[in-house]
């Protein structure tokens, strides 16, 4: 708990196998590809004198994550660690394509095997932490920030909740969904009421979230509004029975589905796509709660948000409050590279993989 208490004060000391807990089989070889185990072997037995230096880089613009994996894992699994000499950047610096974001120099037989481990660690993080960089980006308008929940949980395996987490963290979301996503950073997961809460009192959304009050009196109240497609009625009569109580609402709309709201009014059909949560449905939703007096009721926006769409919606001004955002924010689309790109001190990088130094990289101790 001390080094993510440090971490997150913004100093230098990186997180380690205590936070990671890696699975051990990592030193038998189980995840790596067998071509770099069959390498290994072959140079211990015919060239084991020899000292490598390995450079990874990617291809994008990004928000780097998964440094401190990355080194935690060759000081975990590497034969002789401290024999390795390692340059790296930080979790959360700004890289740029093709820049060098880690060397590693030593024998190749010492941790080659864990080149292709230490790609796919620093390509998921990357993405993620870059994915949600993007977003909380888009959130940003006149200087303010909104807050984007992480709300990941079921867009992907539940064993990746703790590095997705950690990397949506890096890239700027400040509240998570699950408590595995809060792991290695030292929160808790938050969220209030889905719709199989308001299902099991049969659709009644004032009874649920009195139920939810009683039960969780220290938390916000903030009411799931869409389960009965009637956004603006829902809302209004959640407000009504908790007036000052109410901290926000939260419209998740399906994209298949065009809320009641619309059907009453049908003369504002025909200019825009009346589906799932759209502007028009928040601007409506905003309107009737400061009619009401309600302005102090926030908005809480979710479902099939990413970062074009909560630009659109930030270029129109629709008075969001706070976003949820998940599968969009698990796309992995950043790759890494390792290559060995010096032997013995000659250069060795195969064509238009040449060593590319960077002064920015700091001497992992």
């Amino acid at each position: 708990m001390k080094e993510i208490e440090l971490k997150m004060q913004g100093q230098i000391k990186r997180l380690t196998n205590k936070t990671f807990k890696f699975d051990e089989r990592v030193a038998e070889g189980w995840f790596s590809a067998v071509y770099f185990l069959k390498t290994c072997e072959i140079v211990e037995e015919f060239n084991p004198d020899n000292v490598v230096t390995m450079q990874f880089f990617q291809k994008n613009n990004a928000v780097l994550c998964g440094t401190d994996e990355a080194i935690a894992l060759l000081k975990t699994f590497a034969r002789d660690p401290e024999g390795l000499e390692i340059y790296s950047l930080k979790d959360g610096d700004k890289i740029s394509p093709y820049e060098t974001v880690m060397t590693i120099t030593g024998p190749y037989q010492n941790f080659g095997f864990l080149e292709g481990i230490i790609d796919g660690i620093l390509g998921r993080r990357t993405s993620v932490a870059t994915n949600v960089y993007n977003v909380v980006k888009a959130a940003r308008t006149s200087g303010i920030q909104k807050p984007v929940i992480f709300m990941g949980d079921r867009d992907d395996h539940f064993t990746q909740q703790s590095g997705d987490g950690y990397a949506a963290y890096i890239g700027g979301s400040t509240a998570q969904a699950t408590h595995a996503m809060n792991e290695w950073w030292g929160k808790r997961g938050m969220g209030t009421m889905p719709h199989a809460l308001i299902q099991l009192f049969r659709g009644d959304v004032v009874a649920a979230s009195k139920a939810y009050h009683e039960k969780y009196p220290e938390d916000d109240l903030i009411a799931l509004v869409d389960f009965n497609n009637d956004v603006i009625n829902d809302a209004l009569s959640v407000a009504k029975e908790f007036g000052d109580t109410l901290k926000g609402v939260r419209v998740d709309t399906s994209r298949t589905m065009v809320d009641q709201y619309f059907w009453r009014n049908p003369d504002l059909l025909g200019s825009f796509d009346p589906r799932g949560v759209n502007s028009e449905l928040i601007f409506a939703l905003r309107k009737a709660l400061d009619e009401n007096g309600y302005k102090h009721v926030k908005i809480v926006a979710s479902g099939g948000f990413n970062e074009d769409r909560i630009t659109e919606f930030e270029n129109q001004n629709v008075p969001v409050d706070i976003y949820g955002v998940g599968s969009s924010l698990l796309k992995i689309n950043i790759g890494f590279t390792g290559d060995n790109v010096y032997l013995n001190d000659e250069p060795v990088a195969k064509a238009g993989r040449k060593y590319r130094p960077n002064p920015r990289l700091e001497k992992v101790e």
